[in-house]
């Protein structure tokens, strides 16, 4: 098929765009690669059959060299012809391999055990090999940026006003410290994913015939495959789906994450803010008429992908139910989590061409700040005040608040030629006082717990373990 006649966007537009992008992904999310997994659990029932003594192992090293020729094609030649999925993978891979070996294949398995244990398998190694390392690369970019600007003052908004001076640093901190809590979660959700080998019901009903400890089985052969089965062995055909809900629900939290800190690029964009920007590239157009735009596209594409998918997690929570031992109610619902991981993938990558754009603007930060300096020190008076036990401190600042509307003069006049105040604030410490006449000196603890939340998650993601 033409790219061009592709009906999801993910494939003609974003994800499918980028060939580089697309080709790292398609082993993991394509429908070609999921087959290859499901031959390889195949592949790996015989070896544990084998490892039991059940059959030879030259069987189990048949079964090895058939799954990794077997194609999704010749799969589905066949489904379009018995109309049922795993059964015609086994039908592929017992032509290939010796009529001896045949019966072994897909012996005491249920085709639940084939798809759920590849579908753990798969998202681990997706998580492990390539969200986690773009995650951990747009991580390190943040703590870069917000090293860079650890000094840089910028005004802190609440409500989308201007409330009190922090840094640009400090700022970019919060996402460090919540993309890296992510990063954790992720980690170990997907390292949680667990696959069986219990038949039909789940109760091992078929390897109780021939051993009494059928568990025995399934956990050799989930760890050839680096996964585990429920923590006491029970399930009903399908593997319990909590660990896949988990999962997604770590991807489509930090996907929110990702949202928000787009969304607070893209208003800091805005020509009456311009407290960032994109460096200047004369190749890009940022509008089909006005030659002047130049557009946050990227921030804005992560929000926008954002919302496509974030609705996803309810058909996962849903997909969680399925009639007493199977149904096929989440068989065709359950294929579209490969498109969550993909956008998500593709959202950190336009992330990361973002912030390598990103244009810190320091001046006009300093601006911004200043269109609102002598408001700021209202909070440090009344803290300060009230410290040195003023009475109603809140209320008095409100009035001298009031005075800066009706006479025109700064708060920060008013301030030194209050009478009332001046007792108090004969008290302050030099330091104290250069707060109240100089905003750039209220920004608290924005340095240090900038470096410090840098220093952590530097040292945190470095400590994750290896696949």
């Amino acid at each position: 098929m033409e790219l061009f006649e592709a009906v999801s966007p993910l494939d003609f537009r974003y994800y499918g765009s980028n060939d580089e992008f697309m080709q790292r992904l398609m082993p993991y999310v394509s429908e070609s690669g999921y087959v290859k997994y499901q031959a390889k659990v195949e592949a790996a029932l015989l070896r544990t059959l084998a490892n039991h003594e059940i059959c030879p192992q030259e069987f189990a090293d048949e079964a090895e060299i058939a799954a990794k020729d077997i194609t999704a094609e010749e799969v589905y030649e066949e489904q379009a012809r018995i109309r049922h999925n795993i059964r015609s993978l086994v039908n592929v891979m017992r032509r290939r391999i010796s009529p001896e070996a045949r019966p072994y294949v897909h012996l005491f398995a249920t085709s639940a055990d084939i798809l759920d244990t590849a579908t753990a398998l798969r998202f681990k190694d997706l998580t492990q090999q390539i969200i986690l390392p773009d995650l951990i690369e747009l991580e390190t970019q943040l703590i870069q940026l917000a090293r860079e600007h650890a000094e840089s003052v910028q005004i802190g908004r609440t409500h989308g006003q201007h409330a009190e001076p922090i840094t640009f640093g400090y700022a970019l901190a919060l996402y460090v410290s919540r993309i890296g809590n992510r990063i954790e979660l992720i980690d170990q959700a997907s390292r949680n994913l667990r696959g069986q080998f219990s038949g039909a019901v789940g109760a091992f009903n078929g390897l109780s015939l021939i051993t009494e400890n059928p568990e025995t089985i399934e956990s050799d052969l989930l760890a050839q495959l680096g996964l585990k089965a429920s923590d006491t062995h029970t399930s009903t055909q399908c593997v319990e789906p909590e660990s896949i809900s988990d999962l997604a629900y770590a991807i489509t939290s930090t996907y929110t994450i990702l949202a928000n800190f787009a969304d607070d690029m893209r208003h800091l964009y805005r020509t009456e803010i311009a407290e960032v920007g994109r460096k200047y590239n004369p190749k890009l157009v940022g509008s089909s008429t006005m030659p002047h735009k130049v557009n946050p596209e990227e921030f804005e594409n992560v929000k926008s992908l954002w919302k496509a998918f974030v609705p996803r997690m309810m058909t996962v929570f849903m997909d969680g139910i399925l009639e007493h031992q199977r149904d096929l109610t989440n068989s065709a619902s359950s294929r579209f989590l490969t498109e969550l991981f993909t956008a998500f993938d593709y959202s950190i990558h336009r992330l990361k061409q973002a912030l390598d754009e990103l244009e810190a603007k320091t001046d006009n930060m300093r601006r911004n700040l200043e269109m609102s300096a002598g408001d700021t020190i209202a909070e440090p008076i009344y803290l300060l005040m009230a410290y040195y036990g003023f009475p109603d401190a809140y209320d008095y600042t409100r009035k001298l608040i009031a005075q800066v509307h009706d006479t025109g003069k700064s708060l920060t006049e008013l301030l030194w030629s209050d009478e009332t105040f001046k007792p108090f604030l004969e008290k302050l410490t030099n330091e104290q006082r250069d707060a109240l006449r100089d905003p750039t000196k209220y920004i608290g603890a924005s340095i240090q717990r900038t470096h410090a939340t840098c220093d952590e998650w530097e040292k945190r993601i470095h400590r994750l373990p290896e696949v």
